[in-house]
């Protein structure tokens, strides 16, 4: 029998000969065989050997098993596969106790030997195998070639790690530190039937190596039934290093009755490589279900880096003497000279510790250098928790570089030449060994716990004894009963670790005023650096005053002193129970005892400035049984070392912690562990109900400027997820905020000593440098406990507080209080504020003066009070360690001026309020925080209709009033305010101010807006109101530089063009769980990584969701990127939960003329689809729609300053151009503008019509103030710095205005020239002499010209009594109209009303009296429903314009621009060819001539030819040949740098543009040119007008499939053309049910030809009973042409779908 195979390619042929049996019961009873490749190919056929494996089970008590037993031989050449073990040689009873038994495994050479994978399955009664080692020979070598595999462990599920499969390495290497173990995280996903009880597989796929085929047997969380529903199992894979992984192979076996599985991802984890892999799947595994298969081959989504570990072995030897061993719980911590590794418990299935056992763990921790020392020790739980350690010993890796003196050092013969290689990495064994001998007992020798060892024979350190005195305060209730752990730490020699402080001199420890000395032994710290010190809350008092700490150091006895005076209490202070102390000099301690009772002690600011002070806020998840009553605690772990365990009691925020939905907000403090690296926090399971879904933690550091968010997304519970009670989590990087870093304060407070002058209100601070910086408010208590406890008669409060930096100099400080409570009032005798000079020198304290009362009753009643410095007093720590003082006095304070401030309410209905009414006014020097107007001074009924109110505030200078913000708190019974104005009158400089308004304040009126931000008349700096771009530069938003020209950033921005708008449109998907709360960002990328900033995607106020199937459009300004070629999309959300289904992306280039449209339909979610938040969408993708290109203008509009001048009306503006004009575009109102007497800017996207030429403003005359005053309008191009004025200077008003005209045009005044002349208009309209031509309806027209249209005329007031009459011809006559140059047509309609409004036109003659010109519009037609085509509107070409015959021959201008830089310009001939649509023409050759030079740098040169006409140019072939023609002469690297070129058809004057800017190399071939399309054409009127014939436009609206698709609205459709538009037409049948779902209707519209069609807005009047409507498409026919254009819709036009939009904009689809 033989096996053959032919490689079908190469027709290579191998055979393979095998002539046995493969049979239990025949030959040797081998069911496998390897058979080697044998024929012509192989040079050399492979022996097959027999291999002898002696199998040496242990001696240890149950050692033996019953289990199936496999080998796998793995060697140089390959492996021999799993064989299973069931042919004994030598004994009948296998794998017994004590055993050595043989087998023969039969396989093709392997040449060496390396490991030896060997296992079980786990089956039998007690299959748990204890294997002592593995010996592998070749049949018929020597003993002596036998290589010995060790492993002494077992492989049993229940002791050891639990592996029942392990790989041996051969002897004197360790299998332990050889293996890299693969931390496997299975999540099964969270749908119904999810669980399965298959046996599941893991292979993986390296770039070194294969892993073989794992079933996972023995998971480490051991949650009883694998695989279940929404739970994660975590497996440790043991194998060799596979390098980084590429792929994996993960499947069940499909056996069992629930066998399908639906598994979500798989997660792997290898700390040895220092990478975590995401492996998303989401799919089923099952027979039944999708494709059927159960096993998938999945690609990694992310590789993602963390900490680098290494592997340790750690022996523990138990002493063999009487109840040595324990089981309590054994932990120990590693010391080397580049860091500490974290806790490492020692514990596994097996019961360890037991007297005379040696233990062997792996444990994977960070690699800190060369070992000096370690801890180890016991948590005495337990019953007999005494242990007697005997030794420890430490293995690792470590790779060395082979030196040769090192090998002279080992006495090792070596040849000559091997000395003199280069020194070559090689991987040794470190090994360390720890003798301890001792006892850690409560009750044998020192009775500690915990012991320091340091490594056997090596090191200089030695064991040193710190005595500990802590002093307890002596303030009321200072003692604890709790139990209380220290830890110190050394300057770079490690820490002691956590000590409990159990026995004191006292009986009684921690009593109030006493000192309790404590010694803890410990390796040399050297000097130390820090302690920290805590208790754990337990017992009846555990609240604790500490006073501070002494240690002192008996070897060298020296004493460090660590003052605390602060609380450890979750009641008291900040509420923490554990403090970071540092030391101190013993100068400073001194100091304060010698002067006990007067002065406070002043080191909290010392000890603030060194530590950093985290607010940490917590969120419980928003679900079910979310929150919990357990203990919570947190460590953070920093870049040089963590906390330790912090327990999270006091919350801020919440009386009951960890509630489901609540953010909770603690305080720690820490000392120096560097940048933050993650986090553990966990709860120790206690209590009721203790499972706990954790949503995610943020960490604020105020000192370092930094706050970073956690996401954790995950539940800490025993019974959901992975069962893990704690979790390490970190930082997304994208939800990390960074800000000015704060610095500490130091604020003392003097209560003056007069009878009532202590106060319980809530008091506060505010602290301002100079240029108005300043701090936000602070309360200086923190609860209600420490108002009544501070602030009382005569005393002396210190409060140490993070503010921000104000800079080198306090200008003054605004303290307050907030009243409330019985007598609230409160005399202030002094403030001191003290802060560190930079660099640690000392510090200097500022004193300000008050003396006043803060009380409502007493003084002139106010509660705030604004203070300046009066005094500085320095200390310095001088180089001898003394310290010096300096005191000093403040030079020219600022001083406090009184304001008058009159308050004006509005003359109008219902203006007057009884509402409260708060003021803050903001000068160049700062503001007056928020002040009541309390007492009126005019009137005892403050705020009524038409009255003025005159209030007083004193405040410290605020130099140049600029702002103030005015709002009332909605309260009482009519809360609406009307106000005027609000004058401020600076009584001490007699400067006034005055404040316009004019509008209300008011929940219900206009913009619904209580508070107002209003300007002083005549301020002109930054409004804030940029396009929502606010760039306040302080917490309090007072504007810095008030002198700051008026350009905002993004004008500069956007003048430079580097910065542009996007317009990103948004739509969620509708699927379950769709929606997202994560931020959204968008990077745009172009060309070469040229690519914006992350541009986030921030939701509109009173929004916090993306929601299920919501459309949100967003603005967003980035760099111009150029061509864009990708853009990615993605989400901050970080936590599993956090999934987003994005259904569409629509982007709008409008600088650019272009959007785009992705169909994404894609998960951006970490537990969705592959797992990713962010995807890289090609452009190449997208529906790319041409929009027109639109220009960037700074649109300025000024309002008048006159009474009510302002208005909420809704304003629209259109402008017109010589090149088109664009639609009417609303002008947003954005809170504050169009107000009396201001200049508001912003930037809009106008179409490219320039030169302008007139504009036309309309409002609708709604809103609570409808009368508008239009002073002017500006318009200034950011490209090219073009401005044109429209100037107006009269209301828009049916009151108001003579006419009572919601419209007006003004003209275009560029340079002070007006772009259109002013004129009347004579229409005369002949109606027809037919039967019935006469009509009573109103008609109505528009003109069209060169310079735009005239708006709609309406035909009222005729030379006839009765207008339109048959046979008569009625003059009408429109006076201060502008001009608009020679007309094209006319649009002319009717309403249909009145009896036979049936109309028949003869013609119309338009009369310019300014351009003394007539124009005839003939018509000839019906305008009626039953006549003709019953259309009511028609289109009239101007007869004038008809004389115009196009010529075969034409001329064309050619100018050229030389770009403006060094090497453009060139001295040799160009030449040109135009590509028109009716042919080409010859070769235009430009010369250059040394009389008249051309294409010098930055030069424009012109140029005529006569030619054919091509028809419109759509491109040209620009090249560059030398003047004389000949060969020799085209000299290498000459370069011509065209810049742009014009070419103008002399005829029509049509101007075609072509954008170049490229270098065109001299060739002298004409084979090499440039090509170059038109970039731009500008259509001449005169051709324009040629084009104008009737044409009938067969439209084709075609209505969705979906449920509801269909409307009974009213529908209307306007068609855009190059020449123009359709006006907006009524698509309407008689009789018959229109746009139902799935159909499709068609309607004839006639207009004047519209050249191409660039668009269709299509929409509908909300009537009728379920107007939404979904409209597929829309196709336009025109029936002269034959061209039909098509546009895709498929979107809703309904209210409450999507976007909720009743109108469409749609482009063409080519």
């Amino acid at each position: 029998m033989k096996v053959t195979l032919l490689k079908t390619l190469t027709k290579e042929k191998y055979s393979f000969n095998c002539g046995r049996w493969l049979d239990i019961n025949e030959d040797d009873n081998e069911i496998v065989r390897e058979l080697p490749a044998e024929g012509s190919l192989v040079t050399e056929v492979m022996p097959v050997i027999k291999y002898r494996v002696t199998v040496c089970t242990g001696t240890v008590s149950g050692s033996g098993t019953d289990a199936n037993v496999f080998v796998c031989l793995i060697g140089d050449q390959g492996d021999t596969g799993d064989r299973v073990l069931y042919n004994c040689i030598n004994t009948v009873n296998k794998f017994e106790k004590g055993n050595a038994d043989e087998f023969f495994v039969e396989a093709v050479t392997l040449k060496q030997v390396r490991r030896v994978r060997i296992g079980h399955d786990g089956k039998g009664g007690s299959s748990g195998w204890y294997l002592a080692k593995v010996i592998v020979r070749e049949e018929g070598q020597p003993e002596s070639e036998a290589v010995e595999f060790p492993c002494y462990r077992w492989l049993d599920k229940n002791e050891d790690d639990g592996q029942i499969v392990r790989e041996l390495v051969p002897a004197g290497e360790s299998p332990m530190l050889k293996n890299v173990s693969y931390h496997i995280s299975v999540k099964t996903g969270d749908v119904p039937g999810a669980s399965s009880d298959s046996r599941v597989f893991i292979k993986l796929y390296g770039e070194k190596a294969d892993s073989s085929k794992e079933t996972l047997l023995v998971s480490d969380n051991d949650l009883g039934n694998y695989f279940e529903r929404g739970r994660v199992d975590e497996f440790t894979i043991d194998t060799m290093d596979i390098g980084k992984i590429n792929r994996i192979l993960i499947g069940h076996d499909n056996v069992g009755l629930r066998c399908g599985w639906f598994l979500a991802s798989v997660q792997i984890t290898v700390p040895v490589q220092g990478r975590q892999y995401m492996f998303p799947c989401n799919r089923w595994l099952d027979k039944d279900e999708a494709d059927g298969r159960v096993e998938v081959e999945v690609y990694p989504s992310e590789i993602l880096p963390i900490e680098k570990l290494i592997n340790y072995e750690v022996s523990v030897v138990t002493g063999d003497v009487r109840a040595a061993g324990t089981n309590a719980k054994v932990f120990m911590q590693i010391y080397g000279e580049t860091g500490k590794t974290e806790l490492i418990i020692l514990e596994n299935r097996s019961n360890n510790f037991e007297r005379g056992a040696t233990d062997i763990f792996k444990r994977e921790a960070a690699d800190v250098g060369k070992i000096y020392k370690i801890r180890i020790g016991h948590d005495g739980k337990g019953i007999g928790d005494g242990w007697f350690l005997e030794s420890v010993t430490l293995k690792r890796l470590a790779k060395r570089t082979k030196d040769p003196d090192e090998k002279k050092k080992k006495k090792k013969k070596k040849s000559e030449e091997e000395e003199e290689e280069a020194p070559e990495e090689e991987e040794v064994m470190d090994v360390y060994t720890f003798v301890a001998h001792r006892w850690l007992a409560k009750d044998e020798g020192d009775k500690e716990l915990v012991v320091e060892l340091v490594p056997d024979g090596e090191s200089a350190l030695e064991e040193n004894t710190y005595e500990v005195h802590v002093l307890t305060g002596s303030v009321w209730g200072a003692g604890t009963d709790a139990n209380v752990f220290l830890s110190i730490y050394g300057i770079g020699r490690g820490d002691t670790g956590e000590r409990q402080l159990k026995r004191s001199n006292n009986l009684n420890k921690f009593e109030k005023g006493q000192v309790d000395v404590f010694t803890i032994k410990a390796i040399d710290l050297g000097e130390l650096k820090k302690l920290r010190i805590r208790h754990d809350n337990s017992g009846t008092s555990p609240s604790w005053f500490l006073e501070r700490v002494e240690i002192v150091d008996l070897k060298d006895s020296t004493t460090y002193y660590f003052p605390c005076q602060r609380w450890l209490a979750v009641e008291e202070d900040d509420g923490q129970i554990v403090r970071e102390l540092v030391p101190v000099d013993e100068a400073f301690v001194k100091k304060d005892s010698e002067n006990e009772g007067q002065s406070l002690a002043t080191l909290g600011l010392e000890q603030k400035a060194k530590s950093t002070t985290y607010t940490v806020k917590v969120k419980t998840g928003d679900k079910k049984n979310a929150g919990t009553d357990a203990n919570v605690f947190i460590t953070l772990y920093g870049s040089k070392d963590d906390t330790g365990i912090v327990s999270l009691k006091a919350s801020k925020t919440n009386k009951n912690k960890f509630e489901r939905g609540k953010v909770d907000e603690f305080t720690v403090e820490s000392v120096d562990i560097g940048d933050l690296k993650k986090i553990k926090i966990g709860h120790d399971n206690k209590g009721n109900s203790t499972g706990w879904f954790l949503e995610w933690v943020e960490l604020d550091a105020p000192s370092l400027g930094q706050c970073l968010k956690f996401p954790c997304g995950r539940w800490l519970d025993k019974s959901e997820d992975d069962g893990a009670v704690e979790r390490i989590i970190f930082p997304a990087d994208l939800q990390t905020t960074e800000y000015i870093p704060f610095v500490p304060y130091e604020i003392t407070v003097y209560t003056s000593d007069i009878f009532g002058a202590g106060t319980d209100a809530d008091v506060f601070i505010v602290l301002y440098g100079s240029d108005g910086i300043c701090t936000q408010q602070k309360s200086l208590c923190l609860n209600k406990r420490e108002q009544r406890m501070y602030f009382e008669r005569n005393s002396v409060n210190q409060f140490i507080v993070e503010l921000e930096d104000v800079g080198d100099i306090i200008e003054k400080i605004r303290i307050g209080h907030k009243g409330g409570g019985l007598n609230s009032g409160w005399h202030l005798d002094r403030v001191a504020i003290r802060r560190l000079l930079p660099n640690g020198k000392g510090s200097e304290t500022v004193t300000f003066p008050c003396e006043r009362w803060l009380a409502k009753s007493e003084d002139d009643g106010e509660i705030v009070r604004e203070l300046v410095p009066s005094e500085i007093f320095t200390e310095k720590l001088m180089k001898d360690g003394t310290l010096k003082q300096i005191e000093e006095e403040v030079e020219d304070p600022l001083e406090v001026h009184t304001y008058k401030i009159s308050v004006f309410t509005g003359d109008i209905y219902g203006a007057g309020t009884d509402a409260n009414v708060f003021l803050n006014m903001y000068g160049d020097l700062g503001d007056t925080g928020e002040r009541k107007l309390s007492k009126s001074e005019t009137n005892f009924n403050k705020f009524e209709r038409g009255q003025e109110d005159t209030f007083t505030i004193q405040a410290v200078d605020l130099g140049i009033l600029y702002k103030i913000k005015i709002r009332h708190d909605n309260t009482m019974f009519s809360p609406d305010w009307f106000l005027d104005k609000v004058e401020i009158m600076d009584e001490t400089t007699e400067e006034s101010f005055i404040f316009l308004c004019e509008r209300w304040l008011s929940k219900k009126k206009e913009d619904k807006k209580i508070e107002r931000t209003l300007y002083e008349q005549n301020y002109d700096g930054e409004r804030n109101s940029l396009d929502g771009l606010s760039l306040s530069l302080s917490s309090q938003d007072s504007s810095g530089n008030l002198k700051e020209t008026k350009k905002s950033s993004l004008v500069k921005a956007a003048e430079e063009g580097s910065l542009i708008p996007y317009h990103i449109t948004v739509t969620t998907g509708t699927v379950y769980d769709s929606s997202t709360d994560s931020r959204v960002y968008i990077i745009i990328m172009g060309p070469q990584k040229v690519q914006t900033e992350r541009l986030w995607l921030d939701l509109p106020e009173g929004k916090d969701e993306f929601a299920d199937g919501s459309v949100e459009k967003f603005s967003v300004w980035g760099l111009d990127v150029g061509e864009i070629k990708k853009v990615e999309v993605g989400h901050d959300g970080a936590t599993p939960e956090s999934c987003w289904l994005v259904e569409e992306l629509n982007i709008v280039v409008p600088t650019k003329g272009v959007m785009y449209n992705f169909v994404c339909k894609c998960w951006l979610a970490r537990d969705k689809g592959d797992g990713l938040t962010s995807r890289i969408l090609n452009i190449l993708d997208a529906d790319c729609v041409n929009i027109g290109v639109k220009v960037l203008y700074e649109v300025t509009v000024v309002t008048g300053d006159i009474e009510g001048g302002g208005t909420d009306a809704s304003i629209f503006m259109t402008v017109f151009g010589s090149n088109g004009n664009t639609e009417e575009m609303p002008l947003e109102k954005n809170g504050d503008r169009f107000e009396r007497g201001q200049e508001d800017s912003f930037i809009m996207e106008i179409a490219d019509i320039a030169p302008l030429r007139k504009m036309r403003i309309r409002t609708d005359g709604k809103g609570t103030r409808p009368h508008w005053y239009l002073e002017r309008i500006i318009l200034k191009n950011l490209t090219n710095q073009e401005v044109a004025t429209f100037t107006y200077g009269e209301w828009l008003s049916k009151l108001k205005n003579d006419k009572g005209s919601l419209v007006c045009e003004m003209p275009a005044v560029i340079n002070d020239e007006q772009m259109m002349e002013d004129t009347t208009y004579t229409l005369q309209v002949k109606t027809s002499d037919i039967g019935g031509a006469g009509t009573d309806a109103n008609v109505s027209l528009i003109l069209f010209g060169e310079n735009g249209d005239s708006g709609t005329l309406p035909l009222k007031e005729s030379n006839k009594s009765n207008k339109f009459e048959r046979n008569q011809l009625d003059e009408f006559s429109f006076s201060d109209m502008l001009s608009l140059g020679d007309l094209c047509k006319v649009r002319i309609w009717h309403d249909n009303k009145g009896i036979a409004p049936g109309w028949h036109l003869e013609y119309v003659d338009v009369m310019d009296s300014a351009m003394d010109k007539t124009f005839r519009f003939q018509c000839d037609r019906w305008l009626a429903k039953g006549e003709d085509d019953g259309q009511l509107i028609r289109e009239l070409a101007c007869a004038n314009n008809d004389i115009l015959e196009l010529k075969e021959r034409t001329a064309y201008e050619i100018v050229t621009v030389t770009s403006d830089r060094e090497d453009a310009e060139t001295k040799e001939n160009i030449w040109i060819i135009l590509e028109g649509k009716l042919g080409r023409s010859k070769e235009f050759l430009m010369e250059n001539s040394s009389k008249k030079r051309r294409f010098e740098r930055g030069a424009t040169d012109t140029f005529q030819f006569s030619s054919k006409n091509v028809g419109d140019i759509a491109a040209i072939c620009v090249g560059h040949c030398p003047k004389d023609g000949k060969k020799s002469s085209a000299k290498a690297d000459v370069f011509w740098h065209v810049q742009e070129i014009i070419i103008t058809e002399m005829e029509l004057c049509n101007k075609y543009f072509f954008r170049c800017n490229v270098k065109i190399p001299l060739c002298y071939k004409r084979r090499d040119y440039k090509v170059f399309e038109c970039a731009k054409v500008t259509e001449s009127f005169a051709s324009k007008a040629r084009s104008l014939v009737p044409v009938k436009y067969e439209t084709i609206i075609v209505t969705g499939f979906e449920k509801g698709a269909g409307t009974n609205a009213n529908v209307f459709i306007t068609i855009f053309g190059l020449n123009g538009d359709s006006g907006k037409r009524a698509l309407k049948h008689k009789f018959r049910n229109l746009f139902e779902r799935g159909k499709t209707n068609r309607f004839y519209l006639e207009t004047l030809d519209m050249g191409e069609l660039k668009k269709v807005r299509i929409e509908h009047d909300n009537s009728g009973l379920a107007p939404g409507w979904l409209v597929e498409r829309v196709e336009i026919t025109n029936s002269a042409t034959g061209v039909t254009t098509i546009f895709p819709c498929g979107k809703w036009l309904d209210e409450n779908r999507g976007d909720g939009l009743i109108w469409r904009e749609l482009f063409p689809r080519y």
